[in-house]
């Protein structure tokens, strides 16, 4: 297994020992807004948002007027929403995926020891060690 620091093959796996522990600050707003959006206050929040738009076309009085406003902001907290929680999510995809690698990689090398007398065996760590990193050489 290669450690940080270490050069590695092209198309090699990314391992967890290879990521560092500083995260950007944008990386760390966006859990925090992830975490932030998940709570069912921030629910009850535009809930609450959307109830007090309902009853203020009496004193706005333009249909057109009145629907732009939510509009607006609905779609600019969507916008920036989804650039978070995207975010979020492909770094804890990145970092299951990581995981897997090196669980992968571990069981490995303990199936080597085994595979000198069982042919089978062999295959399936030849299968194994192909899987280690597969998400970098796979398309959609």
């Amino acid at each position: 297994m290669t450690r940080k620091g270490e050069n590695r093959p092209a198309g090699h796996a990314h391992m967890p020992s290879d990521v560092t522990r500083e995260v950007s600050f944008f990386d760390r707003f966006a859990a925090g807004a992830s975490k932030f959006f998940s709570r069912a206050w921030f629910f009850a929040m535009c809930l609450l948002l959307v109830l007090i738009w309902a009853p203020s076309y009496f004193l706005i009085g333009d249909l057109d007027t009145w629907q732009l406003i939510i509009n607006t902001a609905t779609t600019i907290v969507t916008f920036l929403m989804v650039a978070l929680l995207q975010n979020s999510q492909a770094r804890s995809e990145r970092a299951i995926q990581d995981k897997l690698n090196a669980i992968a990689e571990g069981l490995a090398d303990l199936m080597k020891s085994g595979a000198r007398h069982d042919p089978q065996l062999d295959h399936d760590l030849e299968e194994l060690r192909d899987a280690i990193g597969l998400e970098d050489r796979e398309s959609s």
